[in-house]
């Protein structure tokens, strides 16, 4: 098939090259603009623009969409079907209509639960089961259009979004690679008015850890939050990164350090795996807390 595939971070990439694979035809790649980054601020390419650069395909970063001249040259590009995957911009309606098939958004979550822009990260903190991926039929509405195909997985108990992340982004280059060549026979099936639940994008000013939560809520938030922004806490006053966490048994006042870097929570405790001191790299608890000592509790 003729393509054009949309998307912009990390997540994209293993679904452009999945297509490619598969030996269907990219008319073009779209991605947002580089942006600057890093200490001397200077422009970006995201990692699908460097990608399809290095795989010879044309890339486009319009800052918007709802230009006619860039509607123009979208509808030009004469695509069957577009492939949506964390683009980052509103796709008018012009140019959901444009490809002969319409465009297709492969969505981190088991629609309609955790519509919106951080899917995989409110599974985790919510303490969901299971997730997965949809392949949806694009419309005007955030991610409420029809389902072609859909794939669960179920979330481990020590998982982090980091995990989950490269897990859910191979599972729906495979799915949209079925999906495609089995467009013409699958039937489009409506999402349920019940169950609609709203990814809200993530707030820095949630990642402060609450030692008065439940040890399960707490373990939540650390891996829901890792690898980015990182959920954190106080010891002494540095502010340190947590990345991993696991429910343990062990009892105390919450932010009292029981051993190691196991922290007594409102209810039980949680044993912080992984971690992340202000300029360092993220490194085992045991090897963070070989130069850095916990005290009596933190905060």
């Amino acid at each position: 098939m003729r393509i054009v595939f949309m998307g912009t971070p990390d997540f994209p990439v293993p679904v452009l090259e999945a297509l490619v694979d598969a030996g269907h035809e990219i008319a073009a790649v779209y991605c947002q603009p580089p942006r600057p980054a890093g200490r001397g601020k200077k422009d970006r390419p995201s990692p699908v623009q460097l990608r399809a650069e290095a795989l010879g395909l044309e890339v486009r970063y319009p800052a918007s969409l709802k230009g006619d001249a860039e509607q123009a040259a979208f509808a030009a590009l004469e695509a069957d079907v577009a492939v949506v995957v964390a683009y980052g911009l509103i796709l008018p309606q012009a140019i959901l209509d444009a490809p002969r098939a319409g465009c297709l958004n492969i969505h981190a979550s088991l629609l309609p639960r955790w519509r919106g822009a951080a899917p995989i990260h409110r599974a985790i903190m919510a303490g969901d089961a299971e997730t997965g991926v949809c392949i949806m039929q694009m419309e005007a509405g955030l991610d409420t259009g029809p389902v072609l195909l859909r794939e669960a997985t179920a979330i481990g108990s020590e998982e982090t979004t980091g995990s989950l992340h490269d897990r859910l982004s191979q599972m729906g280059a495979a799915l949209v690679v079925t999906a495609l060549a089995a467009l013409p026979n699958l039937t489009p099936e409506a999402q349920p008015e019940e169950g609609v639940t709203y990814a809200s994008k993530i707030d820095k000013a949630e990642a402060r850890v609450d030692w008065s939560a439940p040890a399960l809520e707490v373990s939540q938030l650390i891996r829901g939050l890792s690898p980015f922004p990182g959920a954190w806490c106080d010891v002494a006053g540095e502010r340190v990164k947590l990345l991993g966490a696991r429910v343990v048994d062990g009892q105390g006042q919450p932010g009292q350090v029981l051993s190691g870097f196991t922290i007594a929570c409102g209810d039980g405790a949680v044993k912080v795996t992984r971690a992340q001191r202000a300029g360092k790299k993220a490194m085992s608890a045991d090897d963070v807390l070989k130069g850095l000592t916990l005290g009596v509790s933190i905060g």
